[in-house]
C-alpha cells in the first residue's frame, strides 16, 4: 500500500480526474490481490508491477474517454485539486495518502495540453518526462518499441511547447487584481488585466449554468464575469492555490461553487496580462473542495 500515493499521482496526470484516478488505482490493487500467492512471490518489484498495471488501465480509459467527451455537455476541463494546507481550518475531505502532489506537472495549463494529446503520447510523455521512467520500461508498459515511445514523447513535447510558448504560470498579483476588479464591478479594470487574445473556458457539465463554448476577448470575458456577479449575489471570492498555481475559489453560503485557474502572457509593452481562465463549476469535480 506504500505505492498508493505514487500510483494516484501517476493516474491523475494521465486521466485529469481524481475520481477516475482513484478508480484506476483501486482496480490495480484489485488485480494484485486477485493473484495467487505464488504469483505474487514471483514478482521481483511489486512497485513496477503496480505501475505497469495502473498505466495500462489508464491507457484503456483514455481510449474510451474520447467517446464519453462527445456526450459531455459543454467544455471539459480537468478536475482541479485544492492545496489542503490552505484549508487547514476546514475538515479535509480526503485522507493525506490520497492527496495528489502539487507541482508544475499538475497545473491546469499543463493538464489541458496533456488532454489534447493522443492516449499513447500522453502515457509515454508522463511516464518518461514527468516520472522519469526509461524508454525501455515505458515500451514494456505501453506495448510499443522504445524508439516508438521516444517519438511519442518527442511529439508530446512539441505539442506542449506550441501550446505553452506564449504563456507562463499565473501571477498572484494579477489574480488578486482580477478579484479586486470583479468585487468593484469595474469593467475597465477587468479589460485592462486581460490579454487582447484572452479566452475563458467554463465547465458546468450540464449540471449547472456555464458557457457552452469558450468566451474570447477582454470585453466579452469582463461582461460575462460581471453578469455572474449579478446572477449570484452574495458570492465570495477567495485567493487560493488551484493545482499548485494562484487561483480563485467562489463560495456561496459556505459552499464552493466554482474554482478558477489562470495563465498569463506578456503583451507588447512587456507587461503581463491574464491570457487564459479555466472555470470549473461542475459540482462533481468540486467534491474535494471544502463546502
Amino acid at each position: 500500500m506504500s505505492e498508493r500515493r505514487q500510483l494516484l499521482n501517476l493516474a491523475y496526470r494521465l486521466l485529469g480526474s481524481v475520481a477516475d484516478a482513484e478508480d484506476a488505482v483501486q482496480e490495480t490493487y484489485a488485480r494484485w490481490y486477485a493473484l495467487p500467492r505464488e504469483r505474487q512471490e514471483e514478482i521481483a518489484s511489486v512497485g513496477a508491477w503496480l505501475t505497469t498495471v495502473a498505466s495500462r488501465i489508464c491507457l484503456d480509459q483514455l481510449g474510451s474517454a474520447r467517446s464519453r467527451r462527445e456526450r459531455y455537455v459543454g467544455e471539459w476541463i480537468p478536475e482541479p485539486v485544492p492545496d489542503a494546507r490552505e484549508w487547514a481550518a476546514v475538515p479535509a475531505p480526503v485522507d493525506p495518502a490520497d492527496r495528489v502532489t502539487l507541482d508544475e506537472s499538475v497545473s491546469m495549463a499543463f493538464l489541458v495540453v496533456l488532454d489534447a494529446m493522443t492516449p499513447a503520447e500522453r502515457v509515454a510523455f508522463v511516464l518518461h518526462d514527468v516520472f522519469r521512467y526509461p524508454f525501455a520500461e515505458v515500451a514494456r508498459i505501453v506495448g510499443r518499441s522504445p524508439e516508438a515511445c521516444r517519438q511519442l514523447a518527442s511529439s508530446a513535447r512539441r505539442r506542449l511547447r506550441a501550446e505553452r510558448a506564449p504563456a507562463a504560470p499565473a501571477r498572484a498579483d494579477l489574480v488578486r487584481d482580477f478579484k479586486t476588479a470583479w468585487e468593484a464591478r469595474d469593467m475597465a479594470a477587468l479589460v485592462d488585466l486581460l490579454d487582447p487574445n484572452a479566452s475563458m473556458t467554463a465547465d458546468g457539465g450540464g449540471l449547472v449554468g456555464a458557457a457552452l463554448h469558450p468566451v474570447v476577448g477582454p470585453e466579452a470575458i469582463a461582461r460575462y464575469v460581471l453578469d455572474l456577479a449579478r446572477w449570484a449575489p452574495g458570492m465570495q471570492l477567495l485567493e487560493r492555490e488551484v493545482n499548485g498555481q494562484p487561483g480563485l475559489v467562489a463560495r456561496r453560503d459556505g459552499v464552493t461553487a466554482a474554482v478558477a485557474a489562470f495563465d498569463t502572457a506578456a503583451v507588447g509593452t512587456g507587461a503581463d496580462r491574464i491570457a487564459r481562465i479555466w472555470v470549473v463549476r461542475n459540482p462533481e469535480k468540486l467534491r474535494r473542495w471544502p463546502g
